[in-house]
C-alpha cells in the first residue's frame, strides 16, 4: 500500500489513480490524518505501507519525522521547483528521495523499490518456499510459483497472498488485509470483498497443491501456514 500525503485533494487523487493503474494500492491522506493514524494503527497495518509520497503540506519536516518514527518504508518527496537548500533540508529530516514534478507513478514505484533493496541489502532473505518446498511467494510483483511454474493470479489475489506470506504464521484480520490491498485506512471494511478474493485464492491453491496453505478462523482472520 502506498500513501499519498498532500493537502490538495485533486493532485493526490491523480497519483492515487496512477498507482491503481499500475496495480498498486494507494490512499490519499492529509498530513494531520496521517499522523493521527500512525498513532493508533497496529504494527501489521503500518508494515503494509510500501512507500509514502509527500507532496504539498504545511510542515513536511514534522510529518516526515512522524512517519519515519513509525516505519522504515521509503519516503519520497515531490518538489514543485528545483531548490538545493530545500532538497538538503528534506534529506536531513529523513526523506529518502526527492523528485520534481511532473513525475510518472511508475518512476515513483521504481524508486521506492530501489530504496527498499538498498535498505535490505545484506539482510534480505530469499523468497521462502512453503513447507513442502512447492509454493514460493515473491514480494516484488511476480506471480507465485508452484513446482517452479508461475501461478497467474489477478493482482488483488496476488497482493493478498503476498501480504499473508509476509506475515507467515501470524493471524491477520480482514480489516488489515483490506487496508493493505485497497489502501483504505477507514474503520469500515467491506468484509465480503476480502472473503470473495480469499475464497478464490484458496481454491486455486488447493487445486494446485492438494492442500490449503491458508488457515481461516471464523470471526478472527487468516493465517498463512505454508
Amino acid at each position: 500500500m502506498y500513501i499519498v500525503v498532500d493537502e490538495r485533494r485533486s493532485v493526490a487523487d491523480q497519483y492515487v489513480a496512477g498507482f491503481d493503474a499500475e496495480g498498486a494500492a494507494a490512499r490519499f491522506v492529509t498530513a494531520e490524518t496521517m499522523q493521527l493514524w500512525l498513532g493508533t494503527a497496529s504494527r501489521q497495518d503500518v508494515e503494509a505501507i510500501e512507500g509514502v509520497l509527500i507532496g504539498d503540506c504545511d510542515d513536511r519536516a514534522s510529518c516526515t519525522v512522524a512517519i519515519r518514527s513509525a516505519t522504515q518504508a521509503p519516503i519520497i518527496a515531490l518538489n514543485e521547483t528545483r531548490s538545493l537548500e530545500q532538497t538538503l533540508d528534506l534529506f536531513t529530516v529523513g526523506i529518502d528521495d526527492v523528485v520534481r514534478k511532473p513525475v510518472h507513478v511508475r518512476e515513483i514505484i521504481a524508486r521506492a523499490s530501489a530504496i527498499r533493496r538498498r535498505m535490505n541489502r545484506g539482510v534480505e532473505k530469499a523468497p521462502a518456499p512453503d513447507r513442502d518446498g512447492r509454493l514460493t511467494v515473491f514480494a516484488d510483483g511476480r506471480d507465485p510459483e508452484i513446482d517452479g511454474k508461475s501461478l497467474i493470479l489477478p493482482r488483488r489475489e496476488r497482493h493478498i497472498l503476498e501480504y499473508l506470506a509476509k506475515h507467515r504464521g501470524r493471524q491477520v484480520t480482514k480489516g488489515q488485509i483490506f487496508a493493505a490491498v485497497y489502501g483504505d485506512l477507514d474503520t469500515e471494511v467491506e468484509e465480503s470483498v476480502v472473503e470473495g478474493h480469499i475464497s478464490k485464492l484458496r481454491k486455486k491453491l488447493r487445486t494446485q497443491l492438494g492442500y490449503d496453505p491458508i488457515e481461516a478462523k471464523r470471526m478472527a482472520g487468516y493465517t498463512f501456514i505454508g
